[in-house]
């Protein structure tokens, strides 16, 4: 491989965070069970190339599909391909919990309170904000906020 296979970064460069590396190592450990520093170094360097072994591969998967985007069936045909195929059900299972928890942190995050709100309310609050954006085009203060719904809505 060549030393600037990995985009941007020398093949050196690449690594993955050794806090995070840690906690998984111990985590799948008895407690008593202590890992040498050097020992977790060749871990996290197994990881790494493990990581680029999958990827180029999933990368040939996705060329011969003639994509440009690789996407998860690519991912698990490259474990196919490498002899990982035991695994396909388990690294399956832990993409579509990524997929469920991903959807669910859209569905709670910034733009949520859209959800429980009322159309004349959402009307209301869309009415306020061009007015205040409006406001500050013109040089003026900024609108104070309605609170009732029932104020007026026409543009």
């Amino acid at each position: 491989m060549d030393p600037m296979d990995i985009v941007g970064k020398s093949k050196e460069d690449a690594s993955l965070p050794k806090a995070t590396m840690t906690k998984i190592i111990k985590e799948m450990l008895p407690p008593d069970v202590r890992v040498a520093r050097d020992a977790q170094d060749l871990l996290i360097e197994c990881c790494v190339e493990f990581i680029n072994l999958v990827s180029s591969e999933s990368n040939e998967v996705c060329n011969r599909e003639e994509k440009r985007t690789i996407a998860p069936e690519h991912v698990l045909k490259a474990l196919e391909v490498l002899g990982f195929g035991e695994y396909i059900e388990e690294v399956y299972a832990a993409y579509e919990q990524h997929k469920h928890e991903t959807m669910d942190s859209l569905k709670g995050g910034k733009w949520s309170n859209g959800a429980e709100m009322t159309e004349e309310a959402l009307l209301a609050e869309q009415q306020r904000m061009f007015a205040e954006a409006r406001a500050r085009m013109n040089g003026g203060a900024a609108v104070p906020k309605q609170t009732d719904v029932d104020s007026n809505v026409e543009s």
